[in-house]
């Protein structure tokens, strides 16, 4: 049975960027062990409704907690950037416009998708809730036509409610409270899930693939 990783990822998110990140630098490795990765945009927003989680901003412990670890996550990951002044976004318009982009393009075009979307939020500093800034950002990837089309395609009563069936999928099935959210299915055919962008190892190990863990070097 085929190993696969199920990413479910929104845009509002730093870490999904960094786990985003993160899964397209070992995509390739990956590939060659056999595991197949899928990246699923969900509504953040709903997941946090639907389990009753709180966003980390909205909890002072851990808004200033976030500063140091962001920072942390962003040299480790490969990325410098500030948080915008007007984080966070309703994230619904560029979550439903990769939904339609997932039904209708190749996965490596979601995935070039994806990485615009993130590249034009957090490093370029403009808000994808905006149609104006998502046609930016999903302009590095389509032609303006194509644009107009998924931007269109977002606002349809089918792609709403597929974001939403998905969304609660993620969190009455899998068990998501947050994003990014892993389903993971090793060669047996078990799944589980996980949670962040720092539970490689973890990963790895379900999944059975070799690999490296961190070890201490003790000074000689």
């Amino acid at each position: 049975m085929g190993k696969k990783i199920e990413c479910y990822l929104d845009c509002v998110s730093p870490y999904s960027f960094y786990a985003f990140t993160y899964l397209q630098k070992n995509a390739a490795a990956l590939e060659s062990l056999d595991v197949e990765i899928e990246y699923i945009p969900v509504f953040l927003g709903g997941i946090n409704v639907g389990s009753g989680n709180k966003p980390p901003w909205t909890l002072p412990a851990k808004a200033a907690y976030s500063k140091y670890d962001g920072k942390r996550a962003q040299k480790y990951f490969g990325h410098d950037f500030e948080i915008p002044p007007w984080f966070p976004i309703l994230s619904l318009l560029p979550q439903r416009a990769l939904t339609h982009i997932k039904n209708t393009h190749p996965k490596q075009t979601l995935a070039a998708a994806f990485q615009s979307c993130f590249e034009t939020m957090w490093k370029g500093q403009l808000d994808i809730s905006k149609p104006e800034n998502l046609a930016r950002a999903l302009g590095t990837v389509f032609g303006a036509e194509e644009v107009e089309k998924i931007i269109a395609a977002a606002g349809t009563p089918e792609v709403k409610a597929e974001l939403v069936a998905t969304t609660e999928r993620a969190v009455k099935e899998l068990g998501a409270f947050g994003c990014p959210w892993f389903w993971v299915v090793n060669g047996e055919g078990k799944g589980e899930p996980f949670f962040g962008s720092d539970r490689w190892h973890f990963m790895w190990e379900f999944l059975g693939l070799p690999f490296e863990d961190l070890r201490l070097k003790a000074r000689i």
